[in-house]
């Protein structure tokens, strides 16, 4: 029934005109711009982009509650210089009558004169079929079009009034602009607006204030902040314009605004007040509860919701909520995640609503997310709900306990389980614990835990052979504690007990499911690992060999790049051992820069990395750069480690403090207790070495070749250094018989051998044969240039001096070994050579290629030039990366520059 139109103060009713269908009059704020405050940031770029609606027909401004869409407009409506229609449609629930009636008022209100032959609704619950087409006939006929801005268009909900609207914007033509200011996708057809270009979009995505923006609206408020305090805000807020405003209000109060707004509590704020109101405390009952309930989690979808508010609604209800711009954010794929300061709000609502829910709300998501293979979220809402048996659980039945060593999360996963307390007991428990003393290198804590976790193992495999066996599946648990067990046995330095390990490895793999296996290659990687350090500290270098360049050959997952990294690092140590120095030093680098792409934890592989090269660059006679790599490892040698990073440690320092002259600190270095399982043949040779090149350099002969006598059989560099102490004890016929019966073409690199060749060119010298001495120093020579090797030059003795102040041999040491002609018979040094090291020579085709690489010219271009495949290029490429020690394009350019190749 209609209303009774009101009285005026005469006592008559008003005109027609004045008044709505229901006989109220008109409320003008309805037809007015609202009002921009005075702190109101206009932003150019939004404003340009709103300029195209005077091109197409339709404009939507399309964004949340507060994402500032109506300031927004109404500030380039009012600097458009022309007239715009402004209606807010919050009168279009009372109907289409009512919604018509609102619209010709502000038409004529605006200076868009509507003829008196167009029909008025009188009621407000319908219109007359006609006026849409006159309307719209009256439109298309104007010069100049009618910009017409319907503002709070979500609350238009009536497809009559859609249908109605969508017509008379066709049939107007360019007679009518029209913009849309709505949080919600208005019931017209968008898809062929957009289709035919006809459609202007602005979106929360754009809405959104950038962090310049943001500090611009911040100054506007008179708060100056840093710009990372500006990013922070950002990234709260995400740029979201109400809540930017509310927090500057509320900052400019405080002490210090730039830590207000940083620690503020979302769920005690004027933003909070907001969003309960516009966003949750208009919802459905069952809406509200499903929105507090996923705020939980950082993502979820239909399914997950379900179970944490164990109905079936969630599906329809996130959907119309992304729909209405309610701050529920699609992620794709039927996923959706809350505005990170919505969600701050809703946990803190949570808690108050609901005290001691959140917990159970984590072990529902927990257990559902374990049923779906997501792990990483699993064990963030087990530990969140405080349920270590199942996040323990759920960690080690994956197969995953590798990753607390490991790959990109082992930083997360170790804080994660460090908030584990001593309560929380089971088998998982107690493996999850003894992989995080084992990785601090605490031996003694992590074997306990691993021998709880065994024995509480044995008693679940024991109850599941009775009767009711129905439990679990042990096989992950007991995989995991074989690799424990491995690592172990490396700390511990016990071939013995790693290779028992990697036995029951490899039987306990075929009891695992072969999709746990491919998941996580580190576990593989890992035992290998371990098996190869204990092997070489043993000193079995073909088996460990073996292991450790399966292990560093293993897939290229982040998961496996720590062990490959660390098994990269124990090679170069062979390498170096070896007499190998320019593929120690290659396989090193590939270690230590592998390792630091792969996060800030540092892995003993990288130190180990560092070690070797420090090792390498002693022989180089480049004791400051030595010195700078051992500075590099300093914290580890503070704290136990594995045996084989300890004696590289050893190793590196002792010679270079040796190489300093500081004879007593290098014995001490050298002489440092190891403990393990069984003593290295090459750590100990390593220390007879120092303590016989002090001996030689004190005059001491027979002490020296006494502390080479306690050295195992096989060990090459020390059956070298004592041929060198026969020779000074004045027996060459021995010195000679020793380097004889080593054998050392091919085995051995030219670290030894040229130290080697070097003590026969000194016997042959002191038996007076110079011709044969000076043959030897310059195939020594020859040698020792491809590695740069200084040290067996300067610590071969002063009769070294002739031989290289000759004019022949003087030509093979010049550049390297010596600056220039000597003077007075003693060997000139140079300062330590820059850092850009060749691993090898480059071939003349790399050389051919390289030169056309510093030229700018392409993969492509160079095969073309070259005649040669692109493959070919590719080839050469990645060997002329290896011998520059270098990635890119650039640095293979600039270090061959450098070292004069270019």
């Amino acid at each position: 029934m209609r209303a009774v139109a009101a009285l005026d103060e005469n006592g008559t009713r008003p005109a027609p005109a004045q008044v709505d269908p229901l006989g109220d009059p008109f409320l003008r704020t309805r037809f007015a711009l609202p009002t921009r405050p005075a702190t109101f940031l206009r932003r150019e770029r939004l404003t340009a982009h709103l300029d195209e609606a005077l091109l197409t027909p339709l404009t939507m401004v399309n964004g949340a509650a507060g994402a500032g869409k109506t300031l927004l407009v109404a500030d380039w409506a009012a600097g458009l210089g022309q007239p715009v229609t402004w209606l807010t449609t919050d009168a279009a629930g009372q109907g289409p009558g009512m919604f018509w009636a609102y619209l010709l008022r502000a038409l004529d209100a605006s200076g868009v004169p509507v003829p008196r032959e167009i029909p008025r609704p009188a009621d407000a619950s319908g219109v007359d079929h006609e006026l849409p087409a006159r309307l719209a006939a009256e439109l298309s006929g104007r010069d100049r079009p009618a910009i017409l801005v319907l503002d709070e268009y979500d609350r238009v909900t009536a497809p009559e009034i859609a249908e109605q609207l969508e017509f008379v914007l066709h049939h107007a033509g360019p007679g009518l602009r029209l913009v849309l200011v709505t949080r919600t996708e208005p019931l017209l057809p968008l898809h062929r607006y957009r289709a035919a270009g006809d459609l202007t979009e602005i979106r929360d995505a754009e809405l959104a204030f950038s962090p310049e923006e943001a500090s611009a609206l911040l100054d506007t408020h008179g708060l100056h902040l840093s710009a990372a305090g500006v990013r922070a805000l950002v990234d709260r807020t995400r740029g979201w314009a109400a809540g930017l405003r509310l927090c500057a209000l509320a900052a400019r109060e405080a002490p210090d605004p730039e830590t207000y707004l940083k620690e503020f509590e979302a769920g005690q704020s004027t933003v909070a007040d907001y969003l309960l109101a516009e966003v949750l405390k208009r919802r459905t009952a069952e809406t509200q509860d499903l929105l507090l309930r996923v705020s939980v989690l950082e993502r979820f979808c239909p399914e997950l919701a379900n179970a944490l508010t164990e109905r079936a609604d969630a599906e329809p209800i996130l959907a119309g909520l992304h729909r209405e711009n309610a701050f529920v954010e699609s992620l794709g794929h039927s996923w959706y995640r809350l505005h990170p300061l919505f969600g701050e709000i809703l946990r803190a609502h949570l808690r108050v609503r609901s005290p001691g829910l959140e917990p159970e709300l984590h072990r529902r998501a927990a257990c559902w997310l374990r049923r779906s293979g997501s792990l990483p979220e699993t064990l963030a809402h087990g530990a969140a709900a405080g349920d270590w048996e199942f996040t323990a659980g759920a960690l080690v039945d994956d197969l995953a306990i590798g990753q607390l060593f490991t790959g990109l999360r082992s930083e997360d996963l170790t804080e994660l389980f460090s908030r584990m307390g001593p309560e929380a007991t089971g088998p998982a428990t107690d493996l999850v614990r003894a992989a995080r003393d084992l990785a601090h290198h605490d031996l003694d804590r992590g074997l306990a835990h691993l021998r709880h976790a065994q024995e509480g193992l044995a008693a679940e495999g024991a109850a599941q052979e009775g009767p009711a066996g129905n439990g679990p599946d042990l096989g992950p648990a007991r995989l995991s504690c074989a690799l424990l067990e491995a690592l172990a046995a490396r700390l511990a330095g016990s071939p013995a007990n790693a290779e028992t390990a990697a036995v029951a490895a490899e039987e306990l793999r075929q009891a695992v499911p072969a999709h746990l296996l491919e998941r996580h290659p580190e576990l593989s990687a890992l035992l290998l690992t371990h098996l190869g350090s204990t092997l070489l500290w043993a000193g079995r270098f073909e088996e460990a060999r073996a292991a450790l360049s399966t292990a560093a050959d293993s897939c290229g997952a982040a998961s496996a790049g720590l062990p490959r990294e660390e098994s990269l690092a124990h090679l170069a140590l062979m390498d170096y051992l070896d007499g190998w120095l320019g593929r120690a030093e290659s396989k090193a680098l590939a270690a230590t820069t592998g390792t630091e792409r792969l996060g800030p934890r540092r892995s003993s592989g990288s130190d180990l990395g560092r070690l070797v090269l420090a090792a390498v660059a002693v022989d180089r006679d480049e004791l400051d750069r030595a010195q700078a790599l051992l500075d590099e490892t300093a914290d580890a040698g503070r704290g136990p480690r594995d045996p084989v990073t300890a004696a590289g440690r050893s190793l590196a320092a002792a010679g270079l403090l040796l190489a300093r002259g500081r004879a007593g600190a290098a014995l001490t270095a050298a002489s440092a207790a190891i403990p393990a399982a069984v003593v290295s043949p090459w750590a100990a040779g390593h220390a007879a070495l120092v303590a016989a090149a002090v001996h030689l350099a004190e005059g001491r002969a027979e002490r020296a070749a006494e502390a080479l006598r306690r050295v195992p059989d096989g060990q090459t560099a020390c059956a070298v250094q004592a041929a060198r102490v026969r020779l000074a004890a004045g027996h060459p016929g021995e010195a000679i018989g020793i380097l004889d019966r080593l054998h050392l073409e091919g085995r051995t690199g030219p670290a030894l051998t040229v130290r080697a060749t070097l003590v026969r060119a000194q016997a042959a010298e002191e038996a007076g044969d110079t011709v044969t001495a000076r043959g030897l120093v310059a195939r020594a020579l020859v040698e020792a240039r491809r590695e740069r090797l200084r040290r067996p030059f300067l610590d071969a003795g002063p009769w070294i001096g002739r031989p290289l102040g000759e004019a022949p041999l003087q030509a093979l040491a010049e550049g390297w070994l010596q600056a220039g002609p000597t003077r007075g018979g003693d060997p000139s040094r140079l300062p330590s050579l820059p850092p850009a090291l060749v691993v090898e020579e480059l071939s003349g085709r790399e050389l051919d290629v390289l030169r056309r690489l510093a030229e700018m010219m392409s993969t492509q271009e160079i095969a073309a030039d070259l005649y040669v495949s692109v493959n070919t290029v590719k080839t050469h490429l990645k060997s002329v990366y290896r011998k520059l020690a270098v990635n890119r394009r650039n640095e293979a350019v600039r270090r061959a520059r450098e070292l004069g190749l270019l």
